[in-house]
């Protein structure tokens, strides 16, 4: 518990700090009193919630290979396996930011955006896209330094970086006057600045990144795919779940959006430690399952689970309290105010379940079933939140797609979590060991293909 705890705390302090940073930006937005601003980032948070989870599943995809290495003895491994990863991510997702700024105007539409709200997302979408690639090569490296259990230096990236789009935010957005194309331009920032203190510390402090030669990128390609597509598709299921219920959300006008945007932002804010906790015990995951030690998956099982329910409880009594603080702050009125109360007194209480999801996630990736997490992630996402959602929101109006999207975690996260438990008791004992994703193939000597 020590070990979960530490790990998930120094992601936590990170990751929190990002998102109140991300959160203060809609805050410095918002008081420009313009709702459209509002919920033009919030047609755009929409979109960009399926690249960057992309970006987590590559992530994940790495952490899972590298940790294992490290955990089985095999640094060298370890280092080709990152420097792999980062040349790998980097190229898809600059594949995706093309995609997504040459179909911007349609995807803004489909989202439900109309008018100036769906042009200003489109613009905010295409200042900020480009710099998915260089997030890529962050989110890499900050995961090898997790997979060697560095979680405090995982931490200063993100909180360095914050601090930075702290001080630029208020200077771009209100100063000089800049609004919606401020905050992108911020955003941008904070991204390089990621990049650049990540690779200082992956791979100059702590020379956990090798540079990759092209036969070293082919003998990682498959067993690093093999872990990334069914990562990637389980990230994928919540940006879509999101998507869809922000369709859902639109009819009930720009107010009702722009509190589905505050909604979104205070989430990440409030469950910070809850979306680290997933990350940090990946790697413990990777580690032990790497060094064949059963009994430490099934103890950080448990333990994560615990940390999960207690850290849920205590973050639904402070939003209670602190209801009426942000509904005053954002100036929210009408169904804004519903959406929010409806997200705080009741949508909060299905993170105990959504939470253990993540863990299950966790689980399933490093231990070599993928599959399963993309699965439970896609029936809670595109099967049941949306019709859920739909139907509530017939009943009680903008409210009720809160309630279905915590309706939806409570059932699928319960089962999801049974079904982790299970499968992690089992492995080492009835069930087989999950195959390996190191390369059988040994990695090139790069000095073999240089021109003498």
């Amino acid at each position: 518990m020590g070990h979960v705890v530490r790990m998930t705390a120094t992601g936590a302090m990170g990751i929190t700090f990002v998102f109140l940073v991300d959160a203060a930006g809609l805050l410095w937005i918002s008081q420009l009193g313009d709702p459209t601003l509002v919920a033009a980032v919030g047609f755009a948070f929409a979109i960009q919630f399926f690249s960057v989870s992309i970006g987590v599943g590559l992530m994940i995809a790495a952490t899972a290979m590298v940790s294992r290495s490290i955990g089985a003895g095999d640094r060298e491994a370890a280092r080709h396996q990152a420097g792999a990863g980062i040349v790998i991510a980097a190229a898809i997702q600059a594949v995706v930011a093309a995609l997504v700024v040459l179909w911007r105007h349609e995807l803004v539409g489909i989202a439900g955006a109309t008018g100036d709200a769906a042009a200003l997302a489109a613009r905010y979408l295409l200042l900020t896209m480009p710099s998915l690639v260089v997030m890529a090569v962050a989110l890499v490296a900050s995961g090898a330094l997790r997979a060697e259990g560095l979680g405090a230096k995982a931490m200063y990236v993100t909180l360095i970086s914050g601090v930075v789009l702290m001080v630029l935010d208020p200077v771009l957005i209100v100063w000089m006057g800049w609004g919606l194309d401020g905050a992108a331009i911020g955003l941008v920032v904070f991204r390089v600045m990621l990049m650049a203190l990540a690779l200082l510390f992956a791979g100059h402090q702590h020379g956990l990144i090798a540079r990759p030669a092209w036969p070293q990128l082919r003998v990682v390609w498959r067993p690093y795919m093999a872990v990334a597509v069914p990562a990637i598709s389980t990230q994928m299921a919540t940006p879509a779940g999101n998507y869809l219920l922000t369709v859902v959300m639109a009819p009930f006008g720009d107010d009702a959006v722009a509190a589905w945007a505050v909604v979104g932002r205070l989430t990440v804010v409030a469950f910070g430690g809850i979306f680290a906790l997933s990350g940090a015990i990946g790697g413990i995951f990777g580690q032990n399952f790497g060094a064949r030690q059963y009994d430490r998956l099934r103890s950080t099982y448990r333990d994560a689970l615990l940390f999960c329910a207690v850290y849920t409880l205590v973050t639904w009594v402070l939003l209670v309290a602190a209801t009426p603080f942000v509904i005053r702050v954002f100036g929210m009125t009408g169904q804004g105010a519903e959406v929010l109360r409806a997200f705080t007194h009741v949508g909060v209480g299905g993170f105990v379940c959504v939470g253990a999801l993540f863990v299950s996630n966790a689980a399933f990736n490093n231990l070599g079933r993928p599959g399963r997490s993309t699965l439970v992630n896609w029936v809670k996402d595109g099967v049941v939140s949306w019709p859920a959602a739909l139907a509530l929101a017939g009943l009680f109006g903008a409210p009720g797609v809160i309630y279905g999207q915590a309706l939806a975690g409570v059932i699928v996260g319960a089962l999801a979590a049974l079904w982790g438990w299970r499968f992690v008791g089992a492995v080492g004992r009835t069930v087989p060991a999950p195959l390996d994703v190191r390369p059988s193939a040994p990695y090139p000597n790069p000095d073999r293909y240089r021109r003498r």
